[in-house]
């Protein structure tokens, strides 16, 4: 058995554990864990405001994320209040694993301040909302939209380009395209060969994420 550190230096939480003896190689290699977003844009008829975030965890993450934890009916909802402050909190210096440029000059946001865990069918949620510093005005650029954990231990994708939603006001103003990632064969081979209690490498997880482009007109 081993313990490995990643997930709760990324999350906040507990130590993820598994066990080595019962799974093939390939299942220790990156990622680990993974994330199903869906992203709501938010804004105006002039300006963007933010990100309306709903991540679903695997159940096996989902299982390490409870481990431990007191879910009985007296205590649940104390429970699920803590771990998503936890994930929230911890969040904060890796920016919340978004990263959102204008021709690469990145476009900041407030420090989230709440989020909401909930359980269904053995998968956990977390949503919270993400509020640019200022509001960004509409000026046609293509602007990059990038979720993702620097070091692929999670991997955290849209599924498709309708899990990217612009909420009614913008639909006259913006578009969105999903773009999937293009890693090299020696570059898919690394990953697989990285072992779950290795070193991070902060360079992996941009090979593998998708980029939206959001363009707004005035």
């Amino acid at each position: 058995m081993f313990f490995s550190s990643r997930f709760k230096r990324i999350f906040g939480l507990k130590y993820v554990f598994g066990f080595v003896l019962f799974f093939p190689v390939s299942v220790l290699a990156h990622p680990h864990s993974w994330i199903d977003m869906k992203t709501y844009i938010e804004g105006n008829q002039k300006e963007l405001t933010g990100f309306n975030m709903i991540w679903s965890f695997d159940p096996m993450t989902t299982a390490y994320l409870f481990d431990g934890e007191d879910m009985s009916p007296n205590h649940r909802d104390k429970t699920l209040k803590k771990l998503a402050l936890s994930v929230i909190n911890n969040m904060l210096t890796t920016h919340y694993f978004t990263y959102f440029y204008d021709k690469g000059k990145p476009i900041r946001y407030e420090k989230v301040k709440s989020g909401v865990l909930t359980t269904k069918a053995g998968k956990a949620t977390l949503t919270f909302r993400l509020n640019l510093a200022k509001p960004y005005k509409f000026n046609g650029h293509k602007l990059q939209l990038r979720i993702f954990d620097p070091t692929y231990y999670v991997d955290m994708s849209w599924k498709t380009g309708k899990d990217v939603i612009l909420t009614d006001n913008l639909h006259s103003h913006c578009k969105t395209k999903l773009l999937e990632p293009h890693p090299t064969p020696s570059q898919v081979s690394y990953a697989l060969s990285i072992p779950a209690d290795a070193d991070p490498d902060d360079t992996l997880g941009q090979l593998f994420t998708q980029t939206i482009e959001l363009t707004c007109k005035p």
